[in-house]
Order: C-alpha cells, then structure tokens, then sequence
C-alpha cells in the first residue's frame, strides 16, 4: 500500500495539544507548531479499519491485554525488524512508557538514589527522575564528535547511579547508539551493577546508517536490562492509550504487575490502543518503512534550506526520529531574543534547546513529521523572524558608525 504523506489534514478543533494548545507554552494563538513529537500524518489504513471494526461493535467494556495476540504482535515485531528474540512472558501493558519509566525508576531505586541519563536529554526524563526524588546525573554528550559518549567519565558517572535512563535511538539527536557503544554501555553498567531502562519508543524511525539496536538484545550478557516502548510515533496514536513494558527479571515484573493491579487500578487496557499496537505491528511495515523514507526527504530540505537561507543555522540530517536539532550557536542573538522573533515576527513555534537540559544550549529541535508544505511554510517564517533580527542588527550597527 502507498500512503501520501502530502496530504495537508486540518488538525485544528480537535482538542490538539500541537496545533490547539500552542498558547500555553509558547504564550500566543495560532502559530505554526513543530513542537510536541506526534505527527500531522494519517495513521495506516489497516489500524484506521480495525478502529472502525471495533467501534462498530458499539461494545467497548473491560479489555484483557494479557492475551497471546498481544504479545505476540510485540515479539514478532522485535524479531522481524530487530532481530531481536523477545519472550512473550517478558511482554506487560502499559498505558503509557512515561509511566512505565516512573514505576520502573521507584522499583529499581531508592529514593535520593542517582539516575543517569544523557544531556541533552528529552524534556520528561528530568521531571520523572526529580519528581521520584531520585538524583538526576547529566553525562554531557560531546556535540563536536558527534554527540558521542566519553566512556572513561561515564565510568565514574556511573559510581554514583543505581539506574542508566536510555533513549534509543536519542531524542533530542536522533543519535543511534552503535554496537560499540551499545556493547560499552552494558560493559559499563554490569560492573558498576547499575540497572538500565531503556526508552525505545522512537525505535521504528529509522532515517540512515546503522539500524537501532534493541536493549534486550543484550539480556544474555547482563540481567539488568528493561525496555519501554510503544507503538506510538511510528503510527502517531498516542491518543489511543496503550504501550508496553518488557522485563526478564520475574521478580521485578509481578512488582510491576501489582502496581498496576492493586494499586493504581491499571486492570484494563485502552482496546482502541491495544488494537493499534497489534494491528500496526502485524499489517504496518510498509507504513513504517515509507513514513521513514518520507522524513528522511524532510530532513535533507532542512539541510538545504538552511544552507542556503541561514547560513548561520548548522544541521546535520539524524540517524533516527523525526526531530530535527539544529545547530544555532553561531547565530548572533540569544535564545530568549530568537524565540520572541520566531512568535512574534515569524508567527512560528520551534522549541528552545535549552529545554532539553544544560547541553541544549544554543540548538532548536523541529518536528519534521509533517506534510512538506507545513516544512517549508514553517522554514519560510524562520528565516522571516530571523531576517527582521538580522535587520535591527545591521541598522543598529549602522546607526552607531554615523553616531
């Protein structure tokens, strides 16, 4: 099947915390978004279909995940695309991976413990780490070598972890971490004893090089090892509810299960969310495999249109995700001055690197899983805002030689 990821869809309306919330973290109306990580794309036509099915039934009780075509919908996918073998007994609910990332980080912890995670980092893992009161520890990735990891500090770091919070691939950077790396990390982590969770929701969104590889790929070299994912930002349901957590270690996993059970009530899934995960993950390749490919054309824009337009602007295309994280330390003008012209002149929202921690100094981060017409409207009013900055500039300077 051939999906037309052209195709503009007014998301306006429809309670869109993109497109209808803008205001409440950029503080005006109706500007351009490319800002929250879903999609402004259609969702593959086998899970629109199934949705349908379901509703049609106009019965929507009480929904048992715990079932084989759950989790084998999960492995398979792990298997086909990964190759990577997964246990269906591993295979638990979730309504979301945030949540599975919290209850894991209570679980694997104790509080004042220090999680590491690295900087920059996405926006979440700051709050889930402090607001467990657990100790946030920032590995500062290396921006010149490509946000590469330095191993001989993360050794030390890691004395003073319990856990090692992963994004793979990364978000912010679209990093996808190497065998090398991959191979390090478990080293590392083994012999400090340090549990890693790993943050695998942007997995499918793969644009070029080495594909991502999954955690648990690692299950037989160290016990330490969880995963969270979703199906989520492939299909862009995350309004469906529904995602998934993968634990080997038995003990771990019934305390996950009690949790979730008898304490927060959690006995249900979402059954639209349980049929998006199963129907994406059996029926969607080609959605996933041509949903990259388009991104990856929208990345290279990027690239070109900030070569050509804002010179100043540095982009190298990521490996994964569709989040691009744009170089804008060289420009002239600080992060609050750039984000007042990029609201107020370019009538656009772009999110401030800073946001994703001390090492997001001087980046922004676009969505480009978009339309190509809303990419470059939204690069258009960029280089706008970034025109009428360079303006003042030059006339203030010029006003200051005839002065």
């Amino acid at each position: 099947m051939n999906y037309d990821f052209n195709e503009v869809i007014n998301r306006k309306g429809t309670y869109c915390t993109q497109w209808d919330y803008v205001q409440d973290r950029f503080g005006e109306k109706d500007l351009l978004p490319f800002t929250i990580s879903d999609t402004d794309f259609k969702i593959p036509v086998p899970i629109t279909e199934k949705i349908k099915e379901v509703a049609a039934h106009e019965i929507y009780g009480y929904t048992r995940w715990n079932h084989a075509d759950f989790k084998n919908s999960i492995a398979g996918h792990y298997g086909r695309r990964f190759n990577t073998p997964i246990q269906k007994e591993w295979i638990l609910y979730s309504p979301s991976v945030m949540y599975s990332v919290s209850l894991l980080i209570r679980l694997l912890s104790e509080e004042g413990d220090g999680v590491l995670t690295f900087d920059p980092m996405y926006d979440a893992f700051m709050n889930v780490i402090e607001q467990n009161h657990r100790k946030l520890i920032g590995h500062s990735l290396n921006a010149e070598e490509g946000w590469s990891i330095d191993f001989e500090r993360l050794d030390k770091e890691l004395e003073s972890a319990s856990i090692l919070l992963l994004c793979s691939p990364h978000n912010p950077t679209g990093r996808v971490w190497t065998k090398e790396e991959m191979d390090q990390i478990v080293r590392l982590c083994k012999k400090h004893r340090v549990k890693i969770i790993s943050d695998e929701i942007h997995m499918d969104i793969h644009l070029q090089g080495e594909a991502p590889i999954p955690l648990l790929r690692y299950i037989g070299e160290y016990d330490g090892l969880y995963t969270a994912s979703a199906a989520s930002k492939i299909f862009n349901v995350p309004g469906l509810i529904g995602s998934y957590v993968m634990i080997p270690d038995e003990a771990i996993r019934n305390a996950f299960l009690h949790q979730t059970r008898t304490m927060d009530f959690l006995n249900s899934a979402s059954i639209f969310g349980m049929h998006a995960i199963m129907t994406g993950y059996n029926e969607c390749d080609d959605y996933i495999d041509q949903l990259s490919a388009y991104v990856f054309e929208n990345m290279k824009f990027v690239h070109d249109f900030l070569a050509s337009q804002l010179p100043d602007f540095q982009f190298a295309i990521p490996q994964a995700t569709y989040l691009a994280w744009i170089d804008v330390s060289n420009v002239p003008f600080g992060a609050k001055e750039m984000q007042e012209a990029l609201v107020k002149v370019g009538n656009v929202a772009v999110m401030n690197g800073e946001v994703y921690g001390k090492n997001g100094k001087g980046y922004l981060r676009l969505n480009c899983g978009c339309p190509r017409t809303k990419l470059e409207e939204g690069l258009r009013r960029v280089k706008i805002a970034m025109d009428s900055l360079y303006d003042a500039k030059r006339k203030e300077n010029a006003d200051e030689k005839t002065v």
